[in-house]
């Protein structure tokens, strides 16, 4: 083995470098002009809702932190003050890309007959229809604002926007004033003029000043947009560490601080020296753009039905076998144990499993974890039935959800209402694992039918996240489940499991152990990990060890990742792909080549967090069918060639180029054959349908 010190800071990657490298891969994807102009449109404005969130969090707890003097780092031994200045850096420079990024866009846009325009820029009649626009529906609802002697600046709230206003006193114009209009959030970032003319709000109300400020007119004007602080909810999920951190000190917590303005492109020195003496925002943290703010609000142009035939044509979900019929999904789990990947294998048979238990009379209890289920949720509507027809129905509701916390008190509260046990959590840890249990009276026993999963239970996020989902009575799987709950609902000193694993104290020993085992095995080793983001430090230095063992790790990360693959003596035998598509890769996946069972799936991704500070799951799948699929999942994703990226040792990532033109797409590829298998079930046996379906993995 290497007596490379694997304390050395420079074998880790900066975790919030890491993450801007991963929106930058996001950003990629809008960049590509083979994709249809709304497609690329979607991309940017997830890039930008992303970076509003990595602002609103992370740069928010950095700022904090060299604020009270806190110099404690990672592993890369960046201090926060070094952090900030290596984001503004990256910052600055992906500015002028996004910019150039949205200008071809538009460009794009144009050529199908889809314009922005600014008020200025439209006709005098679409002028007339945006004018009583503005009285219709803007007039009452924005606020002019005067700023003088008698005028405090105001308090601006996380994400507010608006123009900065230069006024002439119409009775002497050498008589000045400065003003504020803010434009709330409530109101759409564009004006729809025609299905295909899309005006900014901020022009419309630029262009009608006098309306507000009656007496005077404007000299100049320009949009703002400020962002602060999170709230705790937020940070409770993403900026924990930091709170960790400053709670262990435990100095006084500065909320709400302004951490970043933004300006538009007519902002002169006057403007922005009249907003500034009144926020003394760091220059540093002062964006001037030169397109239009809030790239997130494009979401309202993406979600246009007029223009969806400039998006890719959406993919529906498949019921493959055995879920193909309409028959008993009691009797289906009860043969055979299933695994779906979502979303390409429809989320129905998880929602169908929770409807028909919460009208079968036959069926005793149910019992679940709620952390994403949305609005307007099927599965919590049959829970809330399940429990005013008297069944035992227990809901573990995490509150702390993010961004979701609405939504989850809404169904909290039905719940109790309709005479359900909910539970709200465990003291100090979020619960994140994603599990139901059935429990129905079938002749003289009890049977348990259990759902696992990667994902949540929101039918929505299923169409576009890709999550696993295993289905089973599989009887010492659905005894660790009940034991679960058992867990979540009463009091227990052990909080182990015999058979799952269970964060915070089994899942993190569990895999060091099987990473330990398979580096016993040296070069006959073999470890594919598919997670969402590679942060804990001890994680990473055993498989920094395996690899000086000489076993093969394939690690497919899609966010974060604070490993260096492909440094001499440590890590050569790493590889580190990130799978960027049409959809987010959600699941979390453990393939280790020398142990039984090989496969794991997880609800946890390997973070602090995740391992130490949350209740999370981790299942070995035992049986051979079931964990024969899930390996060649792994293999595709592996040799995808097409939205694949690979982190370089410094850091940067490179897209991958397709070998001799062989174009893997696992996302496509995957979308092909289970449409294939769909359409087979009306014009083939069940043998042979159930055969194509096995091997449509290994075919693709």
């Amino acid at each position: 083995m290497s007596t490379t010190n694997l304390k050395d800071a420079t074998l880790y990657i900066n975790r919030e470098l890491s993450w801007l490298q991963f929106n930058t891969r996001v950003l990629l994807q809008a960049q590509d002009n083979s994709r249809p102009p709304l497609e690329r449109l979607k991309f940017l404005a997830i890039y930008a809702t992303n970076l509003d969130e990595f602002y609103m969090i992370r740069v928010a707890g950095l700022k904090r932190l060299f604020k009270e003097g806190v110099v404690l780092s990672g592993p890369d031994q960046l201090t926060p003050k070094e952090q900030l200045g290596d984001i503004r850096r990256y910052l600055y420079r992906e500015k002028h890309t996004v910019e150039k990024c949205f200008n071809d866009i538009v460009k794009a846009l144009e050529k199908e007959g889809v314009f922005f325009r600014e008020y200025d820029e439209v006709t005098v009649e679409q002028q007339k229809k945006l004018k009583q626009y503005f009285f219709d529906n803007l007039y009452s609802v924005i606020i002019p604002i005067a700023v003088d002697g008698t005028h405090p600046f105001p308090h601006l709230n996380n994400l507010s926007f608006g123009l900065i206003v230069k006024l002439a006193d119409l009775e002497n114009e050498d008589t000045t004033r400065y003003g504020l209009i803010r434009i709330p959030r409530s109101l759409p970032r564009f004006i729809e003029v025609t299905p295909t003319l899309f005006v900014p709000i901020e022009s419309v109300v630029s262009y009608n000043v006098r309306e507000l400020f009656p007496g005077y007119k404007m000299l100049k004007s320009a949009a703002f947009r400020v962002t602060r602080n999170a709230d705790i909810t937020i940070q409770e999920e993403e900026a924990d560490d930091f709170m960790e951190i400053l709670e262990a000190g435990l100095r006084l917590r500065r909320r709400g601080e302004m951490v970043r303005l933004e300006l538009g492109k007519r902002t002169d020195d006057d403007l922005f020296d009249f907003f500034n003496s009144h926020t003394n925002i760091d220059k540093s943290d002062v964006y001037h753009s030169t397109t239009i703010l809030n790239l997130g609000g494009l979401w309202q142009i993406v979600g246009s039905k007029d223009l969806a035939h400039l998006a890719n044509p959406p993919f529906k979900s498949q019921n493959l076998p055995p879920f193909d019929t309409a028959g008993d999904i009691f009797e289906v789990i009860r043969k055979k144990e299933a695994v779906l990947f979502h979303p390409y294998e429809s989320f129905d048979p998880i929602v169908k499993l929770i409807q028909n238990a919460s009208t079968d009379p036959d069926v005793l209890a149910i019992r679940m974890t709620l952390y994403r289920a949305g609005s307007n949720s099927p599965i919590v509507r049959a829970l809330v039935h399940a429990s005013e027809s008297g069944k035992q129905v227990t809901v573990m509701v995490e509150l702390k959800a993010r961004f979701d916390e609405e939504n989850n008190v809404i169904w909290a509260k039905a719940l109790e209402k309709a005479g359900a046990h909910v539970i709200y959590g465990i003291s100090g840890l979020k619960v994140h694992a994603k599990l139901a249990l059935v429990i129905r009276k079938e002749g003289d026993t009890l049977m348990h039918y259990a759902h696992i999963g990667t994902g949540n239970y929101n039918p929505a996020t299923a169409k576009i996240y890709t999550d696993i989902s295993i289905l089973t009575t599989q009887e010492e799987t659905t005894k660790d489940v009940t034991k679960f709950f058992h867990f979540l609902t009463g009091f227990s000193k052990k909080g182990k499991l015999d058979t799952l694993f269970m964060a915070p104290l089994q899942i993190k020993p569990k895999l060091l152990s099987l990473i330990q085992n398979e580096a016993k095995e040296g070069r006959k080793g073999h470890i594919i990990v598919k997670i969402n983001s590679l942060v804990d430090e001890d994680m990473i230095k055993a498989f920094y060890k395996a690899s000086q063992e000489g076993v093969k790790i394939d690690l497919i990360v899609r966010g974060i990742c604070c490993l260096r693959p492909g440094i001499k003596g440590v890590s050569e035998t790493i590889t580190v792909h990130s799978i960027i598509g049409k959809y987010l890769e959600h699941s979390r996946i453990f393939y280790f080549k020398n142990t039984q069972p090989q496969i794991y799936i997880s609800s946890a991704d390997l973070m602090p967090r995740n391992l130490t500070r949350r209740i999370e799951l981790m299942t070995p799948v035992h049986n051979e069918e079931s964990a024969h699929k899930i390996f060649q999942i792994l293999q595709l994703q592996v040799s995808d060639t097409v939205l694949s990226h690979k982190l370089e040792s410094d850091g940067s990532y490179t897209v991958v180029k397709s070998p001799k033109g062989v174009n893997i797409n696992n996302q496509k590829l995957l979308e092909t054959h289970v449409t294939k298998v769909h359409n087979a079930i009306k014009k083939h046996t069940p043998n042979y349908v159930q055969q194509l379906a096995n091997r449509l993995f290994k075919e693709s």
